[in-house]
């Protein structure tokens, strides 16, 4: 087996959106100025094309030409997890190929979705995947309201004995599963994200490595605020980061959450577009909420 690369699983990391042209065209030159953002606020990782960079609306080429640009702008100095799953076992391997030949660090492998996938099959799935970038650090991707398959506590746990399947990225939203995830896991070389922004804190306090944040789009320093307090015992301040964040998904009641956030990141100034049509419409009452949110938020030197 192929020596697999050694990565630490840890922090916040930022699934970074993808700005886009009035032609829907990707913004390249923007999004270098996105990750430079980030970095600068002290995030922890950068993750193109996730569920808030569109990755389910972007062709292959696009794909590529994103995360190689990730990754030149990045140059090293945070880890790139890159989202390759797609529907099919072949697929999600090209994908994988692609970004380990693009210099990724760390594969994220969402759920095939669509048609429905028993314990076993999902299993396999993840397992010939592995098999086919065996240096390649892999997390696994549970989001079940978008994809329709959820990865079962146990079926984690018998993943995370595949050499390179390191970690589990939860964003089902439910606590009972995420904590679950952790306490199987614990006594594993293996790290748990949280994918829900408002469990954060308590993920970590319950033994997660971290959290792939959609909100670090919008507040970086508040986000990247709660791992570094937490870090640092400072709870409190962990805490006050952590409540933060409620009222920006509170908005998140308009419309599609990562449209939410690609609107929010817009509105403070960023031209990063829209989301690709048709998930771009945020109504007028969730617009005139999300600005008074950001403007609150500015007040309290949130951005």
């Amino acid at each position: 087996m192929a020596d697999m690369k050694k990565v630490e699983i840890k922090g916040i990391i930022v699934p970074i959106v993808t700005p886009m042209n009035d032609d829907e065209t990707v913004n390249l030159d923007e999004l270098r100025r996105q990750v430079e953002r980030q970095i600068e606020a002290g995030i922890h990782g950068i993750f193109p094309f996730g569920t808030n960079g569109e990755g389910y609306i972007l062709s292959g080429e696009e794909k590529k030409a994103v995360l190689e640009t990730v990754i030149d702008q990045v140059a090293g100095r945070v880890p790139v997890y890159a989202g390759t799953g797609c529907i099919s076992t072949k697929e999600t391997i090209e994908q994988c190929k692609m970004a380990e030949a693009a210099g990724a660090d760390i594969l994220s492998v969402i759920t095939p979705s669509f048609a429905k996938a028993s314990q076993h099959e999902l299993i396999v799935h993840y397992t010939k995947v592995a098999e086919a970038v065996p240096s390649m650090p892999i997390v696994l991707y549970n989001i079940p309201a978008r994809t329709g398959n959820a990865i079962e506590p146990q079926t984690v746990v018998e993943l995370a004995q595949v050499d390179n399947i390191v970690g589990a990225k939860d964003s089902s939203g439910d606590w009972d599963n995420l904590s679950a995830y952790i306490d199987l896991t614990k006594d594993m070389d293996f790290g748990v994200l949280s994918g829900n922004d408002a469990l954060i804190l308590k993920a970590l306090q319950r033994g997660a490595k971290g959290a792939i944040a959609g909100c670090a789009n919008v507040y970086p320093k508040n986000m990247v605020g709660i791992y570094e307090n937490w870090a640092a015992g400072n709870l409190d301040q962990a805490e006050t980061c952590q409540a933060a964040v409620a009222p920006l998904r509170d908005c998140f009641k308009y419309g599609n959450p990562n449209t939410v956030v690609k609107t929010a990141v817009k509105l403070l100034g960023y031209p990063v577009g829209s989301c690709r049509a048709p998930f771009n419409y945020l109504c007028p009452e969730g617009m005139e909420a999300l600005a008074a949110t950001l403007e609150a938020d500015r007040a309290k030197g949130m951005c």
